[in-house]
């Protein structure tokens, strides 16, 4: 069904229906079939799919092992142990290797065939082929084996995001050791934050990175980080911006290239360390905005099982498939977009400003490699949206099946440009989730439409629901998302908590027994989902919550602005502040006339309670490394805390952003809160 055009759109309008041979075609719809025909279930519908996810957790994750044929060295005992959440065992006596999972279509696939379009500010666009893809990792593994590194030891990496990371992570998975990165646009302290806590033998690190045209040297940080990490063996150097330049004077340093330049490993005697049902994958880290951030540890067979379910039925991914989501590799999405391997889908991978030279090069490289499933963050569209593209009119979007919206809540007004300025018969879909789970707990689902800001349903498996304070199943209104039942993704533990102390203060203290993510959620009848941001940013106007993504959607629908960022502070007495920041459009002024008008439409689109209690332009809205407005951070520096308490400089995408909450703390908080109206 084609979308009608439109500009104005309403919350919950339908913008797209499946046709029938793309619902029919799908994978999931294959599954259902699978499952009938087999006799392990019979769903008429979705929902009753799902519903049966949740409720024989059992019977639906065997299904999904079957399914998918997952290679094993041993039966496992059984498929859930444990007595809740927190001791919750997966696939018990199993022995699996993600890694094998990921590069597994290598034996089918074509002579040539493509698995890696490549680009960078650095390297024009080149493939790579799943044999070539296979015979370097399997030469990288052996050569990690060869330097002593065993199942179990920490490899980590300081690299961007191009084919030499993703063989070092397959590298290193695939003998059993734990993968760990970090961005080279992360500052030191930061990466040392994240290392130290998992004492890594192996660094990966490349000599720089180069974005927006610019290039940033990262060897003086290398030599820091490699100084605070005394249990570092050995630096694999990858001479990224001087191919030729000589290796530099590290303990330990070896060549990339120089570890590349042995014999092929045949495919047949290659041994993958196929590892217990708790042992480590990778460490992913919480964005650290304040505190040391948290050291997430998953296993090999819990992601597996959740990264053949999400990429093959929530984003339809298939032999054939081109899957792009811009991404650095220090955030989860980048593990996220490799896992698109486990499919037979090509992935492109870029390196760079998606902006750069032109704000709609993205769309250029989508249509260069003929993309079939496009993601970004709703930043991203609305950077768009306000620059006026129509990326539709200008390049070839024809293989674009598919839009992944990630990284934030999603408005209807993103929904509706990609169907006025992309194409018309699109499957838009916003999904969330976490670095927690490195899934999504609501996502996608081919077979149903697409409503204008709606995330289409609840992920198979996951038994998420909307709960109030008291911990009562709400309704069709805002509540906690929890999640109620285990599932494979969780973290077995975090790094050196061993009595899970920071576990289970994460995401268990507040229900007890029950995950509490941390975000807003509001389930619909039709069990469409709405999140509205982190429940620990939320504003208390009057005793009534309101999530902090209600008011940017009005707010930047207004032309002045081009960011804003949101808080409510608690006062003396029981009083409260609700100031309102926004970043203006070069040439705009905030002047009474505005607030005006603002408030005005904060009243009309929202309610009175989200009218904030000032308004202020600032220079620029601060943003974690991730990509997520920093409304706590900058909340707890509005109360009093020292900057260094509250946020975590090198954490930030733009750390002066942060010095003018600062600043307007110092000056303002003696005079202007004290009689702050409440």
């Amino acid at each position: 069904m084609s979308a009608p055009a439109r500009h104005e759109v309403e919350e919950g309008q339908l913008l797209w229906t499946p046709r029938p041979e793309f619902a029919r075609g799908s994978n999931v719809a294959r599954y259902m079939d699978w499952l009938r025909r087999t006799g392990r279930h019979e769903a008429a519908d979705y929902d009753a799919l799902w519903r049966w996810s949740v409720s024989d957790l059992a019977g639906f994750w065997s299904s999904i092992w079957d399914y998918f044929e997952v290679r094993c060295d041993t039966p496992y005992t059984r498929v859930l142990g444990g007595s809740g959440m927190l001791d919750a065992e997966w696939f018990e006596g199993s022995r699996v290797n993600y890694a094998e999972h990921l590069l597994r279509y290598e034996e089918r696939a074509a002579p040539g065939e493509t698995v890696f379009h490549h680009l960078s500010e650095v390297r024009p666009l080149q493939t790579l082929s799943w044999q070539e893809l296979g015979r370097q990792v399997r030469i990288m593994a052996t050569q990690l084996r060869a330097l002593g590194v065993r199942p179990g030891d920490c490899v980590v990496s300081y690299m961007p995001n191009v084919p030499e990371t993703a063989i070092a992570m397959m590298a290193t998975t695939a003998i059993g050791a734990v993968w760990s990165s970090a961005a080279p646009e992360f500052g030191v302290k930061t990466v040392i934050e994240r290392f130290t806590q998992i004492a890594p033998k192996v660094l990966f690190a490349a000599d720089g990175y180069v974005f927006g045209g610019k290039t940033f040297r990262r060897e003086a940080e290398v030599r820091r980080i490699v100084s605070e990490l005394p249990t570092l063996e050995r630096v694999i150097w990858l001479p990224y911006l001087e191919h030729a330049a000589p290796l530099p004077d590290l303990p330990g340093v070896l060549g990339f290239g120089s570890l590349m330049d042995h014999p092929d490993v045949p495919r047949a005697s290659f041994r993958y360390e196929r590892v217990g049902h708790r042992h480590p994958l990778w460490v992913v880290f919480s964005s650290g905005t304040t505190g040391l951030p948290k050291p997430i540890v998953h296993s090999h067979v819990g992601v597996l099982l959740e990264h053949l379910k999400v990429m093959h039925f929530h984003i339809n991914l298939k032999p054939g498939s081109v899957m792009f989501f811009y991404s650095t590799t220090g955030w989860m999405m980048w593990n996220i977009l490799l896992a698109a391997l486990m499919t037979g889908s090509a992935v492109v991978l870029y390196d760079g400003n998606p902006a750069w030279p032109e704000a709609d090069f993205l769309w250029e490289l989508a249509a260069a490699t003929r993309t079939t499933n496009f993601g970004a963050s709703p930043t991203f569209v609305q950077m768009m949206e306000k620059a006026g593209l129509r990326p539709g009119d200008k390049h070839d979007l024809s293989a674009l099946e598919g839009v992944l919206v990630s990284g934030a809540p999603s408005t209807p007004e993103t929904f509706d440009w990609f169907y006025r300025c992309v194409k018309q018969d699109l499957w838009v879909t916003s999904q969330s989730g976490g670095t927690e789970i490195c899934s999504g707990f609501v996502g996608a689902v081919p077979t149903l439409p697409v409503y204008a800001g709606e995330i289409q349903t609840r992920a198979l498996g996951m038994d998420v629901h909307a709960w109030s304070d008291s911990g009562q199943e709400v309704f069709d209104e805002v509540g906690e998302l929890v999640v109620t039942r285990p599932f494979p993704s969780m973290p077995v533990f975090f790094w050196n908590d061993a009595d899970s102390t920071r576990y289970r203060e994460a995401y268990f203290e507040h229900f007890p027994g029950v995950w509490r993510h941390g975000d807003f959620i509001r389930i619909n009848g039709r069990g469409g989902c709405y999140i509205y941001g982190r429940s620990d940013s939320t504003l208390n106007r009057y005793g009534v919550r309101i999530g902090t993504a209600e008011i940017y959607r009005a707010v930047e629908q207004v032309p002045e602005v081009a960011d804003s960022l949101i808080v409510c502070c608690e006062l003396p007495g029981g009083h409260f502040f609700m100031p309102l920041f926004l970043r203006l459009k070069q040439g705009s002024q905030l002047d009474q006339a505005q607030r005006e008008r603002i408030n005005a439409k904060l009243r009309q689109d929202c309610s009175p309670r989200h009218v904030p209690d000032r308004i202020y332009a600032v220079e620029a809205i601060p943003y974690t490394l991730t990509g997520k407005k920093m409304e706590v951070p900058v909340r707890k520096i509005l109360m009093g805390w020292p900057l260094e308490k509250a946020a975590s400089r090198d954490a930030m995408t733009n750390p002066e952003a942060i010095d003018w909450f600062v600043r307007f703390a110092q000056e303002s908080i003696d005079y202007q809160w004290r009689s702050a109206p409440g």
